[in-house]
């Protein structure tokens, strides 16, 4: 038996889906303004789903995305929306923890146009500083190259939370992150910064187990999360672009995503969940699975 802390799935997308509204390059920020009760309705089903994280929705709650919308003075605001919605949940579940997340700076899967590691740093202490206070732990999402995740762990580390680092690989071959470097190029980074947790997330289920095999020897606890897209698209990597430019997989239900995360808790992996198009009835059976299997969920 193996203790598995269990993450929840997507927050966007489940945003979208039920609130109706069209995709924007702020989808899941706006929701929090329009549809405030949605967020934490989201959180609480993860939760009654056997998740024992709440993942901030403040993914995308960063000046630089919210400046060009137009959202700039709301950073606080939806910071503390996004938060409190979490914090709310998991009281209400009676247990759990709350993971501030940090999202990319400028966009996903760019890191080309991110800043570098010294200036994002000084970028990252904003969000740090409003939700160090109040989040059990920093969830770093989506780091697609080594500098982009040097600049959001110079930020995070020593601020007296503990703090997991997640990138995401190439979809066709997860021994490279999406900037082309080698997964294995992390190493000295995780070696100086020491984060509790090295992750993947927003890539094919069907890439992780090739990065996996390369984290573990980091020699901190791992785990993964991954999505529901057929591929990252190049319609994707454009400047502010929509989800409308991903394609969700018909063939990754439930059952056949979670049969990927129990692969990965084969190879050790202790911390796992899901991400953009996984949603609670996926993290449903991965809970369920996980103690069929004799795993307990911490």
């Amino acid at each position: 038996m193996t203790d598995i802390t269990l993450l929840d799935g997507s927050i966007g997308q489940e945003l979208v889906k039920r609130s109706g509204d069209r995709a924007t390059p702020l989808w899941s920020t706006s929701v929090m303004i329009e549809h405030p009760k949605l967020v934490g309705e989201v959180h609480l089903d993860y939760f009654k789903a056997g998740a024992t994280i709440a993942t901030t929705n403040t993914y995308a709650v960063l000046r630089d995305r919210l400046t060009p919308a137009g959202m700039g003075e709301l950073l606080e605001q939806l910071t503390e929306t996004a938060v409190m919605a979490a914090r709310r949940a998991r009281s209400a579940s009676g247990g759990g923890r709350v993971a501030g997340s940090l999202g990319p700076l400028m966009a996903s899967y760019r890191p080309d146009i991110c800043p570098p590691a010294a200036e994002a740093a000084e970028r990252y202490a904003e969000p740090v500083s409003l939700m160090k206070d109040h989040v059990d732990l920093f969830l770093i999402e989506t780091m697609s190259s080594v500098d982009q995740a040097d600049g959001a762990l110079r930020a995070a580390m020593g601020q007296g939370v503990p703090v997991w680092l997640s990138v995401t690989v190439n979809d066709d071959d997860g021994t490279k992150l999406r900037s082309g470097e080698p997964v294995g190029d992390l190493a000295p980074l995780v070696a100086q910064h020491q984060p509790d947790a090295v992750l993947v997330n927003c890539s094919r289920p069907e890439a992780v187990a090739a990065a996996l095999d390369i984290i573990k020897g980091f020699g901190r606890p791992f785990g993964a999360y991954a999505n529901g897209f057929t591929r990252i698209s190049e319609g994707f990597l454009v400047d502010r672009p929509t989800v409308d430019a991903l394609e969700q997989r018909t063939d990754l239900g439930p059952e056949a995503y979670a049969s990927f995360a129990m692969g990965w808790v084969e190879q050790g992996a202790t911390i796992v969940g899901g991400c953009c198009e996984v949603g609670p009835a996926h993290i449903a059976e991965l809970a369920r699975q996980l103690g069929a299997a004799g795993h307990r969920i911490v």
